[in-house]
């Protein structure tokens, strides 16, 4: 089935502590900020076009599934580079060094998944970034690339 889908109706079940939101991931327009677009869920949390701003403080799990299309074989290695920030600063980070290789075909699809278990406060801002986000494969899995937020309790 349709992974971002299956996501959807395991959250919609989560018992949260009121707090989440699920954000289909498209590319930027001017930087290297991800633009994020309305998905099905999105409570007491501000969802803008780049961030998410916190409404509630508290212990929060943020998790990004990104899908990458590389359209040609290189020659020379390429690093991918996913960054989670709050209040524009990097929170988590990774990096991905995708090679190629003698038997490397013409198109390759790679898949990123992201976990990070944080405090965060009200008015805390998060965000992602890639560092090439020109590789971000939003034609064939258009809705499979998500930033998704879940508050798990009012305490650290």
């Amino acid at each position: 089935g349709n992974t971002s889908e299956d996501y959807f109706r395991i959250l919609q079940n989560v018992p949260t502590k009121r707090a989440a939101a699920y954000m289909r991931v498209s590319n930027p327009v001017n930087s290297s900020k991800l633009s994020l677009f309305e998905k099905g869920i999105c409570e007491y949390i501000q969802c803008n076009s780049e961030e998410l701003i916190i409404n509630e403080q508290g212990l929060y799990l943020i998790y990004c599934h990104l899908n990458f299309h590389f359209p040609n074989c290189s020659n020379s290695p390429t690093d991918l580079k996913i960054e989670l920030l709050v209040n524009d600063k990097v929170n988590r980070q990774t990096l991905y060094t995708w090679c190629a290789s003698e038997t490397c075909q013409e198109k390759t699809f790679k898949t990123l998944f992201q976990l990070h278990l944080t405090y965060l406060n009200v008015k805390d801002r998060i965000s992602v970034t890639l560092n090439h986000p020109k590789f971000l494969n939003e034609i064939s899995l258009p809705n499979e690339n998500v930033l998704g937020v879940l508050r798990y309790s009012d305490e650290m």
